[in-house]
C-alpha cells in the first residue's frame, strides 16, 4: 500500500505540476497578446501619424502648385491685357495722326527740337507729315516708318531728340502699364 500511496502522491505531484505549467503557459500567452497588441498599437499609431504628416506635406505641396499655376494664368492673363491695351492704344494713335490737332502737336514737337537742339535742326518724320512743315526754317530729312511724331537732330547730327509715338510709348510704358493695372485689378 506503501507504493500506492507513493503513485498517489506521484500522480497528484505531476497533476499539479502539469496545472501549474498550463498556468504559467496561459499566463505567458497572455501576457505575450497583451505586448502583441501594445507593440501593433504603437506601430498603428506611429505610421498613422508619419502618415498625416506625409499627406499633409503632400497637401502642402499641391495647394503650392496650385497657386503658383493660379498666379501664372494671371500673370499671362494681364500681360495679355496688356499687350492687348497697347495695341488699342497704337490703333488709336493710328487715328490720331488724322487730325488737326495732331499737326498742332507736330509743330509743338518741332518747336521743343529747335529749343533743345539749336535753330534749324534736322527733322526726320513721315511722308504724310512733311506737309506740316512747309514755310518753317525747319530742314526735313529723310522718311521715316513711324507712327507719328518725329525724330530732330541738330545740323551737325552730334545729337538727337527721339519724339516718335514708338518712343514716347516706350519711355513711359511704366507708367502705362501701372495705370492699366490699376484698373484692371
Amino acid at each position: 500500500m506503501s507504493i500506492d500511496i507513493f503513485l498517489d502522491e506521484i500522480e497528484n505531484r505531476k497533476k499539479k505540476e502539469i496545472s501549474d505549467l498550463d498556468k504559467e503557459l496561459d499566463d505567458k500567452k497572455s501576457a505575450a497578446g497583451i505586448k502583441k497588441n501594445t507593440a501593433i498599437k504603437e506601430l498603428q499609431e506611429h505610421y498613422s501619424k508619419e502618415a498625416k504628416i506625409k499627406s499633409e506635406k503632400e497637401a502642402s505641396k499641391i495647394v503650392e502648385a496650385g497657386k503658383l499655376e493660379a498666379k501664372k494664368i494671371l500673370f499671362d492673363a494681364i500681360n495679355k491685357n496688356l499687350d492687348s491695351t497697347f495695341d488699342k492704344i497704337k490703333q488709336e494713335l493710328g487715328n490720331y495722326v488724322k487730325t488737326s490737332e495732331y499737326k498742332k502737336k507736330l509743330q509743338k514737337m518741332a518747336e521743343t527740337a529747335k529749343n533743345t537742339l539749336g535753330d534749324n535742326p534736322v527733322i526726320h518724320c513721315r511722308d504724310e507729315d512733311k506737309a506740316v512743315f512747309s514755310g518753317q526754317d525747319i530742314t526735313i530729312g529723310s522718311s521715316i516708318q513711324i507712327l507719328g511724331g518725329l525724330i530732330a537732330e541738330n545740323n551737325d547730327g552730334t545729337k538727337e531728340l527721339d519724339l516718335t509715338f514708338e518712343e514716347l510709348l516706350r519711355t513711359h510704358e511704366d507708367e502705362i502699364k501701372t495705370t492699366i493695372l490699376e484698373k484692371i485689378l
